[in-house]
């Protein structure tokens, strides 16, 4: 198979909707759900200092620095094997 033939099929695939994508996509809205439904205030200490914030706000720093490690992770670890 020549270079050019599969750089065609990752063209075609591209697009498409897999089970994969469409996992990712349910866990992300639940994830937005489970957010937004925990609104309260509360305390939250990071080592020396302490503050008051809404929940939602600590959930979803949260979630976006551990889908940042995840992303560099997984990008180191690809690059590394290539």
């Amino acid at each position: 198979m020549s270079p050019k033939d599969t750089a065609g099929r990752k063209r075609e695939r591209a697009g498409t909707i897999t089970p994969g994508r469409i996992a990712i996509a349910l866990v992300a809205v639940l994830l937005l759900v489970f957010i937004f439904e925990n609104t309260g205030d509360v305390r939250i200490r990071l080592l020396i200092p302490e503050v008051t914030m809404p929940l939602y706000l600590a959930l979803l720093a949260t979630a976006l620095l551990g889908a940042l490690c995840g992303w560099y992770v997984a990008r180191r670890g690809f690059r590394r094997n290539r």
